[in-house]
C-alpha cells in the first residue's frame, strides 16, 4: 500500500518560471533545463534549499516546490556568489540578480538594443549581422554559395 501512496503524489510535470520540467528527472538536471540556470547553479540552490540531489523533481513535496518556485523567481539569490548570476550588477538598479526564462530573453535584448543605440563597437556588429566576439571571419560564417580554393591549371 505505501507503493500506490507515493505513485499517486508523484507529479509528471512541475511549472517553475513559465516552464513545464519533467518531473522524472533528477532535481539537479530537471532545474538545469530553466534557461538562466546550469548545472552548478542548480546544484548550489539544491544544497541551499536543503534537497537531496538524486531525488526526482516529481518525489518531492508540494510546499518543497513551492519552495523552489519561489527561490527561482525571486531574482535576487541570497548566499550564493555574484559569479553565478547571469545579470551581474545591472545597470539600472546595481543588483546582482539571475534571471530565469522569458525575463533573460528580455534583459538580452534590451542589453543588445542599448548597444545598438550608443553605437557601440558590439552593438555595430550587432547591426550588420557580423561575429560579435573575435570569431574569424575570413574563413567561417560566410553566406551564399560557397568560395572553394582554384586549382592549377594543367
Amino acid at each position: 500500500m505505501p507503493d500506490e501512496k507515493e505513485k499517486t503524489d508523484f507529479q509528471y510535470i512541475v511549472r517553475i518560471a513559465s516552464m513545464d520540467l519533467n518531473g522524472e528527472r533528477d532535481v539537479v538536471l530537471a532545474l538545469a533545463d530553466l534557461k538562466g540556470i546550469g548545472i552548478r547553479l542548480a546544484e548550489t540552490l539544491t544544497k541551499k534549499l536543503e534537497i537531496d540531489e538524486s531525488m526526482r523533481l516529481g518525489d518531492l513535496s508540494e510546499e518543497k516546490i513551492e519552495e523552489i518556485r519561489d527561490y527561482i523567481e525571486s531574482e535576487e539569490y541570497e548566499d550564493i556568489p555574484a559569479w553565478m548570476m547571469n545579470n551581474r550588477s545591472d545597470p539600472v538598479t546595481g543588483k546582482n540578480m539571475n534571471l530565469v526564462g522569458n525575463d533573460l530573453n528580455v534583459q538580452i535584448q534590451d542589453n543588445i538594443n542599448t548597444m545598438k543605440k550608443i553605437r557601440s563597437y558590439r552593438g555595430i556588429r550587432h547591426e550588420t549581422h557580423h561575429k560579435v566576439r573575435g570569431q574569424r571571419t575570413r574563413s567561417n560564417g560566410r553566406k551564399g554559395l560557397t568560395v572553394g580554393v582554384q586549382r592549377k591549371k594543367e
